[in-house]
């Protein structure tokens, strides 16, 4: 398994074929270039035991869509790295929460491009849902802060706080998971 330089433009992502299969590696930031290459990331999207969605702003000095609100947290796994794994390993980097085991969501392929860097978004997405019972203690150079958002009052913070480019391709795509959150 490759092991990319955390934080890095030289962090490898794994390319994937319309059906998901590996397919070679390319450079992150590469990947998100314009037309963007299809690779392989995951989406996390933690609740606490009141119900309300875990979302995170990204930090000033993140290459891409930095300063928006978005999930919980979200990335690419290494090259070889099983998803999950690669999702439980960036929530303790980025938020420094142990979520315990997370449930897988569902997949979402899609392209999108952020309005305001002009980097692409062409992904085959792995959805996680879990639980959150402790305080985030995020890396600052990840996370600017967190918010714990009740789900009756997330449309009112979407329209209201800029948001990533990928957050509401992603929130619709697992909300039907929703249901069987443990």
């Amino acid at each position: 398994m490759a092991q990319g330089t955390h934080g890095t433009d030289a962090d490898l992502v794994e390319l994937v074929d319309d059906q998901g299969s590996p397919a070679g590696e390319i450079p992150k930031l590469a990947a998100h270039q314009p037309p963007g290459a299809l690779h392989r990331a995951f989406s996390v999207f933690l609740f606490d035991l009141s119900g309300r969605l875990l979302l995170q702003k990204r930090a000033a000095g993140k290459y891409h869509s930095p300063g928006l609100w978005s999930n919980t947290c979200c990335g690419h796994p290494w090259p070889g790295e099983d998803p999950a794994v690669a999702a439980a390993r960036r929530l303790r980097e980025e938020l420094g929460v142990d979520a315990g085991p997370l449930m897988a969501a569902g997949l979402v392929s899609y392209q999108v491009t952020d309005p305001v860097s002009g980097l692409v978004e062409h992904e085959w997405n792995h959805l996680f849902v879990g639980r959150v019972v402790q305080e985030p203690e995020p890396d600052p150079a990840e996370v600017a802060e967190y918010a714990f958002v009740p789900l009756d009052g997330l449309a009112r913070f979407v329209e209201t706080h800029r948001v990533s480019a990928w957050f509401p391709v992603v929130w619709q795509a697992v909300t039907p998971a929703l249901e069987y959150l443990p």
